[in-house]
C-alpha cells in the first residue's frame, strides 16, 4: 500500500498525555504511515480508577499531538485486565477495515520476540507445559513464566515479566486470535519505565505525573504545552484531577448492601470473592482500606480495584467479547477523510441519533458508558453536568 494510505493505530489511555506519548505518535507517523488512529479509554481506566482528565480533554490532546482519529475503547474493555483490554482495542482497530500497523512501546523494542511468546501462549504446548507448575500451587503468572522459561528460554521469560512487554504480548495474541491482517510494530521505551518514580530531563511516567500534579507540583516540563494549559484551566475550575475516592461512601454503601448474586456476576469474581468484598465493605471507611482488606496472593490490588469499580458501574460477565460499535470522539481533517475511505464492519457512533440505530446489546453498552460518565462527573471537586455522552459534540481540529 502507498505510504500515504497507511493507517497505524495506538491503543492508549493518555492519562495524561505526556512527552513520551507525543514522541510515540510522532515516531509512528514518520516511520509507519501518515495517519494515526488512537483507540483510547474513556473516563475510567484499567487501574480501576477515574481518569485524571476527562476523555474529551484527552481526545483534544491526542489530536494536537498528531493523531488523526480518536475512537473510544468502551468501558467493559477499558476496565479490564491486559488480555481483554488488548482484545477490545485490536478488535476496534480491525473493524475499521483499513488498518495496517498496531504500534506500541515496549521495554524490548522487538516485535518478533513478543510475537514468538504470544504464539507459544496460544499453543496446546503451553496448556500442557503450565499444568505441572499450577499443580505445585504457583499463581498463574508465576506458572506461566516458568513454562515460558522451559519452552523458550530465560530471555523470553524475562521479557514476559516487564509490564509494557506483557501488554505488547497481549496485543500480539489478540492480533493472532482475531486473524488480523494488522502487523505489530514496537519501539523501545526508554528514559523512564512504567510506573517509574524517577524522571529524566523531559520524561516521566503518567502515574508519577498524576501524583505530582495532584499534590500541586508543576509537571510542565514533562507534558506538551497544550496538556499543561488544559490541566491548569481545569484546576482553576476545580475539575481536575478526577478522583474515585470522592465516591468512597457511595461505593462502600453499594457493595455492603448489594446482593451477593449480583456481585458474583461481576467480571473476574470467583471463589466466593463476592462474600469477602461485601463483608469488608460493611466495616471499612475508605476504598483504600477495602482494597487492602480484600487483596490476596491470587487477587492483586489492581484486580480488586477493577472488580470493585466494575460492580459499582454495573458491568457483568454476560457482556460480549468484543466492542459492538465504533464510537468516534474526535478527528482532524485527515481523520474525516479516513472515515470516508474506511470499510467498517461495525456501526459508527458519532452523534446521538446513531445510538438509536444500534442493536439492543450495543445500546446497553453505550448506556453503561453514559451512566459511568455521569458518576465520573461526581469525581471532581466541582461536578460536571450529567448527560455529556448525549450532548458533547465531536472534537474537530
Amino acid at each position: 500500500m502507498d505510504a500515504k494510505n497507511k493507517i497505524s493505530g495506538i491503543i492508549c489511555e493518555f492519562n495524561p498525555l505526556h512527552n513520551g506519548h507525543e514522541a510515540l505518535i510522532r515516531h509512528v507517523r514518520e516511520h509507519t504511515g501518515s495517519s494515526v488512529v488512537c483507540i483510547m479509554s474513556g473516563n475510567f481506566v484499567q487501574r480501576g480508577e477515574a481518569a485524571a482528565l476527562d476523555k474529551w480533554s484527552r481526545t483534544a490532546h491526542a489530536l494536537k499531538a498528531g493523531a488523526d482519529l480518536v475512537i473510544e475503547l468502551p468501558l467493559p474493555w477499558a476496565m479490564s485486565g491486559a488480555e481483554r483490554f488488548a482484545l477490545g482495542g485490536v478488535s476496534l482497530f480491525n473493524a475499521l477495515g483499513c488498518a495496517d500497523t498496531l504500534a506500541f512501546g515496549s521495554e524490548c523494542g522487538d516485535a518478533d520476540a513478543l510475537l514468538r511468546i504470544a504464539r507459544y501462549l496460544l499453543s496446546e504446548s503451553f496448556t500442557s507445559d503450565v499444568r505441572p507448575f499450577l499443580s505445585e500451587g504457583l499463581p498463574f503468572a508465576a506458572a506461566r513464566s516458568k513454562a515460558i522459561e522451559t519452552a523458550l528460554g530465560t530471555h523470553a521469560a524475562e521479557l514476559n515479566e516487564q509490564p509494557n512487554n506483557i501488554l505488547g504480548i497481549e496485543y500480539c495474541k489478540a492480533l493472532i486470535t482475531t486473524d488480523s491482517a494488522v502487523s505489530p510494530y514496537t519501539i523501545r521505551r526508554f528514559e523512564v519505565g512504567h510506573d517509574d518514580e524517577t524522571v529524566s530531563d523531559r520524561y516521566a511516567s503518567a502515574s508519577l505525573l498524576r501524583r505530582l500534579s495532584a499534590s500541586g507540583e508543576s509537571v510542565s516540563q514533562f507534558v506538551p504545552v497544550y496538556t499543561d494549559s488544559c490541566i491548569e484551566a481545569l484546576k482553576d475550575k476545580k475539575q481536575y484531577p478526577a478522583d474515585i475516592n470522592r465516591l468512597d461512601r457511595a461505593v462502600l454503601g453499594f457493595l455492603s448492601t448489594c446482593p451477593a448474586d449480583a456481585l458474583r456476576r461481576t467480571p473476574d469474581v470467583s471463589e466466593g470473592l463476592e462474600n469477602k468484598i461485601r463483608s469488608a465493605a460493611g466495616t471499612v471507611s475508605t476504598l483504600a482500606e477495602l482494597y487492602d482488606a480484600v487483596k490476596s496472593k491470587r487477587y492483586s490490588h489492581a484486580r480488586i480495584r477493577r472488580i470493585v469499580l466494575a460492580a459499582y458501574l454495573g458491568l457483568t460477565k454476560d457482556l460480549p467479547d468484543t466492542p459492538p460499535y465504533i464510537r468516534v470522539l474526535g478527528m482532524t481533517k485527515a481523520g474525516t477523510t479516513l472515515l470516508h475511505t474506511a470499510q467498517p464492519t461495525l456501526p459508527f457512533v458519532m452523534r446521538p441519533a446513531d445510538i438509536r440505530k444500534l442493536s439492543p446489546q450495543a445500546q446497553h453498552i453505550f448506556e453503561l458508558e453514559a451512566k459511568a460518565d455521569d458518576l465520573y462527573a461526581l469525581c471532581t471537586e466541582t461536578r460536571r453536568p450529567a448527560g455529556l455522552d448525549y450532548t458533547e459534540k465531536l472534537i474537530r481540529l
